[in-house]
């Protein structure tokens, strides 16, 4: 990552955002087969909503790849290359393709009206997929040894089903939440500049 590509106050957005997601990390149900109910999948989105595509994105990555190194920041304090490439591993590799969606559904829908609500809407939907598809085939091939037909079906029922309840709710508060604090966001920033 290059810091020229960055400005010190974009760094700082960035580390912001990177601490939001470790906080709501730890904020968790602890579900059986070892996948925790978390709250950095509503803070990951968040991210991409009110700090764009790039430094969204780049929160996230940068969460992740201190969780990669063994910071604690990952659900229950943990962190390592053991949890990247675990059981979770899928759900946390996929974090930074979910703030890159929702970022590209904000850039796309400036206004705050119905129709670009459904389509930020619909982007959110698609990074919480491209989640569930990348953590349940991680989640399949660690737990059961392959990823078989039998073994996603068997992945989806254990590790994505028992989320989606809890995935609506995040999408409609990343709406709510996400486009408030972005409108306050852009004015804090346009008073600096």
């Amino acid at each position: 990552m290059n810091s020229k590509n960055f400005s010190i106050r974009e760094l700082c957005y960035i580390a912001i955002f990177a601490a939001i997601i470790m906080v709501c990390a730890q904020i968790t149900i602890p579900m059986p087969y070892g996948v925790p109910m978390t709250l950095q999948t509503f803070a990951i989105p968040l991210a991409g909503v009110v700090l764009g595509i790039k430094n969204g994105t780049t929160a996230t990555l940068v969460y992740v790849l201190l969780g990669l190194m063994g910071v604690p920041v990952f659900a229950g304090f943990t962190g390592g290359i053991g949890i990247v490439f675990g059981r979770t591993g899928g759900f946390i590799m996929s974090f930074p393709l979910m703030a890159l969606a929702a970022g590209i559904g904000a850039n796309c829908s400036k206004k705050n009206n119905l129709k670009n609500n459904l389509w930020l809407a619909l982007w959110l939907i698609i990074g919480a997929v491209v989640n569930y598809i990348c953590g349940m085939l991680m989640f399949s091939f660690i737990h059961f040894g392959s990823i078989s037909f039998d073994n996603l079906i068997a992945s989806f029922s254990l590790v994505v089903v028992p989320f989606i309840p809890t995935a609506i709710i995040k999408i409609i508060m990343v709406l709510v939440l996400g486009r408030a604090i972005e409108r306050n966001w852009n004015k804090m920033r346009s008073r600096y500049n």
